[in-house]
């Protein structure tokens, strides 16, 4: 048997000691397993505590009601329904439609892992497929935004009690938003192959047929949403990494769910127009290219497209930029082992890249290969074991012994930044409570007497450390696109603890 040079073996054995150190720490931090279905069934229901319109009679939080029931009635449109992004009341389109392509590529690669809750995943992509169906009702035109931010964020009251501006926000022929059109149809081509097809086959057509439609219009007016209406979605959802990626990624997933002969051959001729190669280390509401690339070699390690070979290369580059242990390496980890970037709710680059590494291993897994990073290799169990930190440091193995997923675990943060949660329920005080009637409970330092279970909090800064205090938005405020990709992150843990 021929032997590893020497350097290669030290390589490897650098990586592969550093990731072990990881796997010590967290043994010593707290010592035992987790419940990963008991957390997937959580993060599944935190999604319950964030929609937007009627509720259900199956609703499951209590603690919630209608709200939002004129949403699109100044246009003349019923654009009730959708998710609440985040501790806002506020529906933005963009970080919206992300969650629904992340939920359902979760179901697509995971969803066999699920066990009884695949059936609480798939109605939580369609209440927001629902929503994405009445936004792009009108050809060449969809529906971004319902309310306006700055008039919402100056307040702190109940979904239920809103009284603020719910100003509709749209882009169309003459108004471009290829970045946010662009997600919305991989959204919808996500979710028609996700259980639809077998499930309800007719309701899968429409969303395919809708997300061919609306990529149409993507692609024929190209321009940012954030140019069209930079006042309403800036600062808080502002493309900064242009649109070309989300043109990329729908073309995508309607690859994927129509094997439609024009969408290959439009990801071959725009790979290099489109910028398929830049910033192959990003992957967010803004950033497309790891998921593109990552996404693709799945069907490059099949041995079924050597024309996306240069794709998988992407995601060989991808692999070899955020592994620990390397020098130069993108990210950050904290002394507890989390993966940390800067700019705030960190939490969700590490729920979107762990579900990367997750997806990429099973793929490489599945084709018997390896990563090669230099004079490393990067193996399929070890971005598994590299996944299965991030989740397990989210879940309390960490240097504070804190869950960030909260109602998991004997300690999680009590004050998160969310509106709904903090404030008394209509159950709990019937009487409406006001615009800046509300700034005494966000300003209290009482525990929030909704527990908003399931929900994950932007989390703990590079140093480990965590402020469990409402102010602090960008540790404490749970997303849905947090929620996400980790639903398939547990899906697979909890067949593969």
């Amino acid at each position: 048997m021929a032997r590893k040079p020497l350097i290669t073996f030290l390589g490897n054995f650098r990586v592969t000691a550093f990731l072990l150190l990881l796997l010590l720490t967290s043994s010593e931090v707290i010592g035992g397993g987790h419940d990963y279905h008991d957390a997937l069934r959580k993060s599944i229901l935190f999604f319950e505590g964030q929609r937007s319109g009627k509720l259900p009679p199956d609703q499951r939080v209590k603690w919630r009601r209608d709200s939002a029931l004129h949403d699109g009635s100044s246009v003349g449109r019923d654009l009730t329904g959708g998710y609440y992004d985040a501790g806002d009341n506020i529906k933005f389109g963009f970080p919206m439609a992300f969650t629904t392509t992340l939920l359902s590529w979760s179901i697509i690669d995971f969803g066999r892992n699920m066990g009884p809750e695949l059936k609480n995943a798939v109605k939580a992509v369609k209440w927001a497929t629902d929503y994405l169906l009445k936004v792009t009702a009108v050809p060449n035109v969809v529906y971004v935004q319902l309310g306006d931010a700055y008039s919402d964020h100056n307040c702190w009251e109940r979904p239920e009690d809103m009284d603020t501006l719910r100003t509709v926000y749209k882009i169309d022929g003459s108004h471009p938003g290829s970045d946010v059109a662009g997600e919305t149809a991989a959204a919808l081509a996500a979710a028609s192959i996700c259980v639809f097809v077998h499930v309800n086959p007719a309701y899968s057509r429409l969303l395919l047929n809708r997300a061919v439609r609306v990529f149409d219009f993507a692609d024929s007016h190209r321009g940012a949403y954030s140019g069209s209406l930079h006042s309403a979605v800036c600062p808080f959802y502002c493309d900064v990494n242009g649109y070309q990626d989300e043109l990329l990624w729908g073309a995508v997933w309607l690859h994927k769910a129509s094997r439609r002969r024009r969408y290959r051959e439009y990801i071959v001729k725009n790979e290099v127009i489109l910028h398929a190669g830049d910033t192959i280390n990003e992957f967010g509401w803004d950033n497309k290219h790891a998921g593109i690339n990552v996404l693709i070699s799945k069907e490059v390690l099949m041995g079924r497209a050597e024309y996306f070979e240069s794709f998988k290369h992407n995601a060989d580059g991808f692999i070899c930029s955020i592994l620990p242990g390397i020098s130069h390496s993108q990210v950050q980890y904290s002394p507890g082992g989390l993966i940390f970037k800067a700019g705030g709710s960190n939490m969700q680059h590490v729920t979107s890249l762990s579900f990367l590494f997750l997806a990429y291993s099973n793929y490489l897994s599945h084709a018997n290969k390896a990563v090669p990073c230099g004079e490393k290799t990067a193996s399929p169990a070890l971005l598994k074991q590299l996944a299965k930190r991030q989740v397990d440091y989210i879940l309390g193995d960490n240097p504070l012994r804190m869950s960030y997923m909260v109602g998991y675990g004997p300690r999680y943060p009590q004050r998160i930044h969310h509106r709904g949660s903090s404030l008394p329920s209509v159950r709990a005080h019937p009487a409406r409570i006001r615009c800046k009637e509300g700034s005494r409970y966000f300003l209290s330092p009482d525990a929030n007497p909704n527990v908003h279970v399931g929900a994950v909090v932007g989390g703990p800064n590079v140093t480990d450390a965590f402020p469990d205090s409402r102010p602090f938005f960008q540790e404490s405020e749970p997303t849905t696109y947090i929620n996400a990709p980790l639903v398939g992150l547990l899906a697979y843990f909890s067949a593969h603890p």
